[in-house]
């Protein structure tokens, strides 16, 4: 009966911890979000800047995946959060900063995994593309970048599940993420459920991407196939 008694307890806390706790996972969704959807596209086009062929552009490029991707993204938070405002006295809210330094961090590293997929495409492609006068940028876009999709998927997917867990950093500038109202939780009632349910969310959360990852993966194949076929 105590047993019986001490579950319930446990479970109208977890109760009354979920509401905050889902309020945490939603601000680590959305910079999650966030961050995928802006750095995508902008690693896109550092990776075109490393390849191209104005020499400025090309070292300029090089420069920034260096610098992201040499130094910790929690210096970065720090840099941007206390820089910004000191520097240039410009105050932005710690959420925008933080998507603005997650986004700048994870653009770098997959301007050099689309850059890598980008060089493994045979030569001969290229030489087959220009043969039948279609231009640099047209064979680009339609030709190799399509093929580059699939080969960069599951590195793709692979920083993204990485992101998940790097979102706990914001919690070092103050933004309400899923660990840091876990933490917030323990500390005030001395009781580490908080950090199980936390655990529990970021499980979930990896096995959905896992999930779509192999969907993305095979429908992409299916499609390789049927182009080459």
């Amino acid at each position: 009966m105590e047993f019986l008694n001490d579950f319930i307890t446990k479970m109208d806390y977890v109760g009354v911890l979920m509401p905050v706790m889902l309020q945490g996972l939603w601000m680590t969704a959305k910079l999650f979000i966030w961050t995928l959807v802006l750095s995508i596209p902008l690693g896109l086009v550092f990776t075109l800047g490393t390849i191209g062929r104005i020499p400025p552009i090309r070292w300029i490029c090089k420069a920034y995946i260096f610098v992201f991707r040499g130094t910790p993204l929690l210096l970065q938070l720090f840099f941007f959060y206390f820089f910004l405002p000191i520097s240039f006295n410009i105050q932005l809210p710690v959420f925008t900063t933080a998507v603005l330094t997650f986004v700048l961090n994870y653009a770098a590293y997959l301007a050099e995994i689309y850059r890598g997929g980008i060089q493994s495409i045979e030569r001969g492609q290229y030489e087959a593309a220009y043969s039948l006068g279609l231009s640099h940028s047209r064979t680009m876009f339609k030709i190799i970048i399509p093929q580059t999709v699939s080969r960069v998927l599951p590195a793709v997917t692979n920083e993204a599940i990485i992101l998940v867990k790097d979102t706990a950093l914001v919690s070092a500038i103050g933004v309400a993420e899923l660990l840091k109202v876990a933490k917030q939780s323990v500390s005030r009632d001395v009781d580490t459920t908080a950090f199980l349910i936390a655990a529990v969310m970021y499980l979930v959360f990896t096995f959905v991407l896992t999930l779509l990852s192999s969907y993305l993966e095979k429908k992409f194949s299916k499609h390789q196939q049927r182009v080459q076929g």
